[in-house]
């Protein structure tokens, strides 16, 4: 099975930057990129994703939020979820992310090399 990866987050250049990223570091998937929470949740409705990476500040809906709504799917509570945020970046911010659900949680700009890191150790452990 191919890897499907979603990417939620409302920052076109960040989109661009990780998608480019992740071509350098030869992931073969196929990526669906959503700006919003509901865009999100339209895509969620037809893919199971092999991994979701969500930006916390989403233009309609905190990510945290959006990934509880996410884990309450039986078909989607298994998804591993990397965090990412700009503004978000406290202790406690990280903690309310983890304890929903996320996997992980990296502050922008992202270091891709962590990143990409995090993103097969979530995908070998599927």
């Amino acid at each position: 099975m191919k890897t499907h990866i979603l990417i939620v987050d409302d920052d076109k250049n960040f989109i661009e930057t990780l998608k480019d990223g992740l071509k350098l570091k030869e992931l073969e998937a196929h990526i669906t990129v959503a700006g919003s929470a509901q865009e999100a949740l339209a895509a969620l409705s037809k893919i199971v994703p092999s991994l979701i990476i969500l930006d916390i500040q989403l233009p309609d809906m905190h990510g945290v939020e959006l990934l509880r709504t996410i884990k309450e799917s039986a078909r989607l509570k298994k998804v591993p979820v990397i965090f990412i945020s700009a503004k978000y970046t406290e202790p406690a911010d990280r903690s309310e992310a983890i304890l929903a659900g996320g996997g992980s949680f990296f502050s922008k700009p992202v270091d891709i090399d962590e990143l990409w890191k995090e993103i097969k150790y979530l995908l070998d452990r599927q």
